[in-house]
């Protein structure tokens, strides 16, 4: 249950950390989005840094479906345990916008008005998980003492090189539907985010990841 509970609540205060940094800084930004796009990368990368390597050594620290999904691929989780570790995942997600809302003073329950859609969001959304798996395989190959740097510093400097502000988790996207702030996605537009989520981890595991499956 200690890897249940981990993948619960990395990814409730992942959530938490990308909401609340996205509000903080639009506030204080003065509606510059550069400013707030600048706070709203450097509090995540912090953020996970610091989630990965404290819960890493108790559930791997994943905190994204497709991540699962590829260690499951490769051998490191059985299926029960990678479907178990979605739910934390996904419930988590929408937990960490529900409790940001509350912190900040805001209505509990939103929908996001924010379009976010168009080929050039999706391409980017394939590169982005395409970019986010590679690192954390390779990483996990040849570095492992280094996986929690190479992640935070790939999400940070995804914001920037990304149309779509590398979301490459399709927990995080829907959980971004539920808050109509600054880092929020209109729920007709998740569906874009993942199918070329998913398309990236399905190429990720078919061509680069060996099957050694738990039964």
């Amino acid at each position: 249950m200690k890897s249940y509970l981990a993948e619960f609540i990395g990814t409730a205060l992942l959530l938490a950390i990308v909401a609340g940094s996205g509000i903080m800084g639009e506030s204080l930004g003065a509606g510059n989005a550069a400013v707030a796009l600048l706070g709203n990368s450097i509090a995540t990368g912090a953020g996970l840094y610091a989630l990965i390597t404290l819960l890493g050594p108790i559930s791997g620290a994943h905190f994204n479906p497709v991540v699962s999904l590829m260690f499951w691929k490769l051998g490191h989780l059985n299926l029960k345990k990678m479907l178990g570790y979605w739910v934390c995942q996904f419930t988590g997600a929408i937990a960490g916008i529900w409790i940001t809302h509350l912190m900040f003073g805001l209505t509990i329950i939103q929908e996001s008005t924010k379009v976010r859609t168009g080929v050039g969001i999706w391409v980017s959304e394939i590169i982005s998980t395409l970019v986010l798996l590679s690192v954390i395989r390779i990483g996990d190959q040849e570095a492992k003492d280094k996986v929690p740097m190479l992640v935070a510093l790939t999400v940070t400097a995804g914001y920037w090189f990304t149309s779509s502000t590398f979301f490459a988790n399709p927990a995080v996207a829907f959980a971004r539907s539920f808050t109509n702030t600054f880092v929020g996605i209109a729920p007709h537009d998740v569906y874009g985010f993942w199918i070329g989520e998913m398309l990236a981890a399905l190429l990720m595991i078919g061509l680069f990841c060996r099957s050694k499956r738990q039964p």
